[in-house]
């Protein structure tokens, strides 16, 4: 796999009939190895490991209903009252960070309401505040630490 622009991590992986799968600290069990689960996985170590996200208030492949139709986000961080609070886009690292890219994260977080969200691609990160009552959004510097 490509080396990202995230902190490396000791990550268990395993090859099953051929195929890579790395396990899966929040599911508990082995998934297969795709780029953009190569950078999904990156992304939980970094909230998990540098900005003390509770393992138990994250999220990964959670469903949703958007425009009556079944959705997948990425990644979902929960704040201590649970309600979201993140919401993380991730892409395979050879796909560009599109305005599309944006687009689909702000449609999910209709349905959440998240004060956060972030789009990577693994080499390539943005982190925004959304403002739901006054609609503005803030670019940040940073991922947002756990409140």
């Amino acid at each position: 796999m490509v080396t990202l622009n995230l902190p490396a991590f000791d990550c268990k992986t395993k090859q099953v009939e051929g195929k890579p799968y790395i396990f899966d600290l929040l599911r508990r069990k082995y998934v297969r190895l795709s780029p953009e689960e190569w950078v999904r996985q990156h992304i939980v170590n970094l909230l998990l490991t540098h900005y003390a996200y509770p393992k138990a208030l994250i999220r990964s492949e959670g469903g949703l209903v958007l425009n009556q139709t079944q959705k997948r986000t990425d990644v979902v961080a929960f704040d201590r009252q649970g309600q979201p609070f993140l919401i993380v886009e991730c892409k395979a690292p050879h796909v560009p960070l599109t305005q599309a890219v944006f687009d689909q994260v702000t449609r999910y977080n209709h349905v959440h309401r998240a004060p956060y969200l972030v789009i990577s691609n693994g080499l390539t990160h943005y982190c925004c505040c959304v403002n739901h009552e006054t609609a503005e959004i803030r670019f940040l510097d940073d991922f947002p630490t756990f409140e």
